[in-house]
């Protein structure tokens, strides 16, 4: 029998990299082989073309100059990001990730980054940066869980009309520090600022990513994930709740 596999797209893990993203895609890989699914993970970056199907795309959090860097060289792969995200296909956009899922980043010299379009938003610089741990309750298919992490953007992120909160800020700041709104959702596609990396404390996100993934890859027949034991991962998110409590 041929070994289910969830082929994953890593854009600019060279550059995109600067708060421990390759964690997550550690998380998924481990969370796939624990249930018999293998990870085909193509690392996509400047100058590459970005082709062929994939069930999930990532992208991570990098500096102001990175950003730049990413920015004009996204705009070669936008349309295949949006195509695949009304396809189906998972995504998944930490910090500066969902800064450029969104229409455009204005940075703090008023410099104007375009970004793919695949969410609904558009963020502005603002002059202070909101920074600490972020604690939200998050909902995602019907179900609501605590979800924890850390957040350091100056970043201010404001939804459009074509998605929705990934959660409610329960401590810190989220996408703007007044709204009480943290991330961005549409479809199979989530954008968020909580990093750290974030998936290795939020087993439940990460498996709702990888169901995602592997519904878009195989459909009804598509593998079951069977629960695993999580208590190391909940016991973290346990401490870094508490953290954030006693923090504010």
């Amino acid at each position: 029998m041929t070994t289910p596999t969830v082929r994953l797209c890593h854009l600019y893990p060279d550059l995109m990299n600067i708060y421990a993203d390759r964690g997550n895609i550690a998380v998924f890989q481990h969370r796939l082989a624990w249930r018999g699914v293998r990870l085909e993970v193509t690392e996509v970056s400047l100058g590459d073309a970005l082709t062929g199907e994939h069930d999930l795309y990532y992208l991570g959090g990098g500096q102001d100059r990175d950003q730049d860097l990413v920015a004009d060289d996204l705009q070669t792969k936008a349309a295949h990001l949006r195509s695949a995200a009304d396809d189906g296909a998972a995504q998944l956009y930490v910090c500066g990730g969902i800064q450029l899922a969104g229409h455009s980043y204005v940075a703090a010299n008023g410099d104007r980054l375009p970004g793919t379009g695949v969410l609904d938003l558009e963020t502005t610089a603002g002059t202070s940066r909101l920074i600490g741990d972020l604690v939200i309750d998050a909902e995602l298919e019907g179900e609501s869980h605590r979800v924890v992490g850390y957040e350091n953007h100056v970043g201010r992120t404001a939804l459009g009309t074509g998605c929705r909160p990934l959660g409610t800020v329960v401590h810190g700041y989220g996408n703007d520090g007044a709204s009480g709104a943290e991330g961005a959702c549409r479809d199979r596609v989530i954008g968020t600022y909580l990093h750290g990396p974030l998936l290795p404390k939020n087993p439940w996100l990460a498996d709702i990513v990888l169901r995602w993934a592997l519904d878009h890859r195989y459909g009804d027949e598509a593998p079951a994930l069977e629960p695993l034991d999580d208590h190391y991962e909940s016991a973290a998110r346990t401490v870094a709740e508490k953290r954030a409590t006693l923090n504010r």
